[in-house]
């Protein structure tokens, strides 16, 4: 009996016995993935919190982490500009001329050169 209550009592790091160090270990691993979704989350104007606590549950986040990797690549975010639209608007403000202009246009290979 002093053996086996000896070995109940036995606590590895922190005190925590050895198998409740593997489940805070994974729940940890569990709130960086879910941390890193929402940032990519916000970054794709997505609802980052939302999406944060589906992914941080453990064992049924993974499920949400799928789910959110497979949506994910549908939404593009409307702040993105195309690299047309950044050179017009580099022309416009005078940082490049109207040579530069033309070049670099015809190299995105824009038909359109004033």
């Amino acid at each position: 009996m002093i053996d086996h209550m000896e070995e109940y009592h036995r606590m590895d790091w922190w005190g925590i016995p050895f198998m409740g160090f593997w489940v805070i270990a994974v729940w940890l691993v569990f709130v960086i993935i879910a941390f890193l979704v929402y940032k990519d989350a916000e970054r794709r104007g997505m609802n980052g919190p939302l999406w944060f606590i589906l992914i941080v549950i453990p064992w049924v986040g993974i499920f949400f982490l799928i789910i959110y990797l497979i949506i994910r690549e549908e939404k593009i975010p409307a702040t993105q500009k195309s690299a047309e639209t950044i050179l017009d608007e580099r022309y416009v403000k005078g940082e490049i001329t109207k040579e530069e202009y033309q070049r670099m246009k015809k190299d995105l290979g824009g038909n359109k050169v004033e």
